[in-house]
């Protein structure tokens, strides 16, 4: 049995986590081999599955990344899965439902005025680009930061600024085909005022044990996510109250923190050859 990790031409071998995911899958008899999801030269029906992992160039291609997957027979999460997931409107959706989710103005015509602290976004982004923090003070240059998102036909996501993250960062808890894997949480990775990176970044990251609001939470949320899902990420930060808000619910290319539990990678590993 074979199957594909797919991974983007910067990183073709898929980097540590897809070695710790062949290593695994080796020792289960399954055949895995790290492949840019836009080689021309692949066959992916030759894979008996194709499991889409590193593929972080997607946000700058993602109607080209979105036909691939549609043409991809076995591919797991399932195409429809990452067109909802790769546009944070599904965000709006998941708050009308009533999920908790961090409040959000979208497409705003201007500022918020009562807000001491904003993040300005993109809702097709991954790794902080084009994302930056914004306080009082920084008006032009964060009108500027919105009109040039606007001024290239990018749906705007206007969000206030969480002060706990500084102290508790992001709470992520994985899942494995459904149930609870391990959690990990990640510093904060945005300094006030500095303006948008040129590049993605993100926080250090440490294993932590997922309380039972938090666990409670993460749960609703996938209750309400589409399709038959092999991994997710539910990103959780403390909202005013401190009860945790969904920041992002990450069903495509997340990092899966695979290092920071040391039955993960099995765990997985026999997620995906439960599938073959």
């Amino acid at each position: 049995m074979r199957v594909a990790i797919a991974t983007f031409s910067v990183i073709p071998d898929g980097g540590a986590e897809a070695a710790l995911l062949r290593g695994e899958l080796a020792g289960l008899g399954v055949e895995a081999v790290a492949v840019p999801w836009d080689d021309a030269g692949t066959d992916w029906t030759a894979f008996d599955l194709v499991v889409v992992r590193s593929t972080w160039d997607y946000t700058e291609r993602r109607e080209e990344f979105l036909e691939w997957a549609a043409g991809v027979p076995r591919l797991r999460n399932a195409a429809p899965v990452l067109r909802w997931n790769t546009d944070k409107t599904y965000l709006r959706e998941l708050a009308g439902a009533g999920v908790p989710v961090v409040p959000t103005l979208w497409d705003p015509a201007d500022l918020p005025s009562d807000w001491d602290e904003y993040v300005i976004k993109p809702s097709v982004s991954c790794g902080s680009r084009d994302t930056a923090r914004w306080r009082r003070g920084d008006e032009d240059r964060a009108r500027a930061h919105l009109r040039r998102l606007r001024d290239e036909d990018r749906t705007v996501m206007v969000q206030p600024y969480l002060s706990a993250i500084d102290t508790e960062g992001e709470t992520a808890l994985l899942f494995c085909d459904g149930e609870f894997s391990h959690a990990a949480r990640k510093a904060a990775i945005l300094a006030p005022g500095a303006g948008v990176p040129d590049r993605p970044i993100g926080g250090d990251t440490v294993p932590v044990e997922a309380t039972p609001e938090q666990l409670a939470v993460a749960r609703e949320v996938l209750a309400h996510a589409p399709g038959d899902l092999l991994y997710a990420r539910v990103d959780l930060v403390p909202g005013p109250d401190g009860s945790p808000v969904l920041l992002e619910l990450e069903l495509t290319e997340p990092n899966l923190f695979l290092d920071h539990d040391p039955g993960a990678a099995a765990r997985y590993a026999k997620a995906i050859a439960a599938r073959l």
